[in-house]
């Protein structure tokens, strides 16, 4: 067997651990197949952002167009309780406006341009179209994308924005991807808080996590800390270049996905791939589907 299908499939027990329906849906077979078969996930951060304007439509449409299997969406919540797609809790870096998210409204952040931006650093991907874009909210994602897209969510900073996960869960209840009625497994939630995984799980215990890690320096991970995260999680995401195969074989023993974060050329994709990662996040979707389809032949 090729290493990209090594240990990809996952038991019973690890979707079972702490995580409610979702066992008895995996005994039912209904989870969705890109986290129970021989399936390497292809994550597209924040829209396929090495073509478009982060979290922005087009950059979404990209990196469903490139194949990726879930778009990946940051939340930052505005001073009037809006969830939006933004990777920052400033304005500054993607658009033209300035300051904190949560000091402006909705209707404010609607105001600003959040595509010039891409054109002025990327000059080689620039499109005319990008000038102009708006900031959007999660529900206009949702609702352009719907239930037949895959949604890759993160609550960024929740600490600095109460009430972020019940938002959350009312959006995704509203638009049918939770509930008794929702298609499986369309949506995977993901954070760099224990706190707010924690918060979701007990909101809604059905929702699979995903357990984010930051590494300054070569990356270990114990046992006991493994163990932690499968309490409320399903898997874990970090830095990729901190990682070596040792850690990811450790956190596949422990039957936890692991998806790192943010791996942009193919040589990297590959070596990953052999270690035996379950999925990946990139800015460039098309060119991971590329390796992946290499390994097939």
């Amino acid at each position: 067997m090729k290493p990209i299908f090594r240990h990809i499939l996952m038991s019973a027990a690890l979707v079972g651990v702490g995580t409610g329906a979702i066992g008895e849906a995996h005994a039912a077979g209904s989870i969705h197949p890109s986290l129970t078969e021989n399936k390497i996930l292809n994550v597209s951060h924040r829209g396929a952002s090495g073509y478009a304007p982060e979290h922005t439509i087009p950059a979404y449409k990209l990196g469903e167009e490139m194949k990726g299997d879930y778009i990946e969406v940051d939340l930052q919540m505005t001073k009037d309780g809006e969830l939006i797609a933004m990777h920052d809790e400033t304005l500054d870096r993607t658009t033209n406006g300035t300051g904190l998210v949560k000091d402006h409204t909705l209707a404010e952040i609607k105001q600003l341009d959040a595509g010039s931006w891409f054109n002025e650093k990327y000059p080689d991907y620039a499109k005319p179209e990008y000038e102009g874009l708006k900031v959007p909210t999660l529900e206009e994602v949702i609702k352009k994308f719907g239930k037949g897209s895959r949604y890759y969510i993160e609550t960024k900073s929740p600490e600095v924005y109460p009430g972020m996960e019940e938002k959350l869960l009312e959006i995704l209840e509203e638009y049918g991807l939770t509930g008794p009625n929702s298609p499986s497994s369309k949506v995977l939630i993901q954070s760099f808080s224990p706190e707010s995984l924690k918060k979701v799980h007990a909101l809604n215990p059905d929702l699979p996590l995903i357990q984010l890690l930051w590494y300054d320096k070569a990356a270990t991970i114990t046992d006991a800390e493994l163990e932690a995260y499968k309490t409320y999680s399903i898997g874990l995401g970090m830095n990729f270049n901190m990682i070596d195969e040792a850690y990811v074989q450790k956190v596949r023993e422990h039957d936890l996905l692991i998806h790192p974060y943010t791996v942009n050329e193919k040589e990297d994709m590959r070596q990953l791939l052999d270690w035996g990662v379950t999925g990946m996040f990139t800015n460039f979707p098309d060119r991971l589907q590329e390796v992946l389809q290499e390994r097939k032949r």
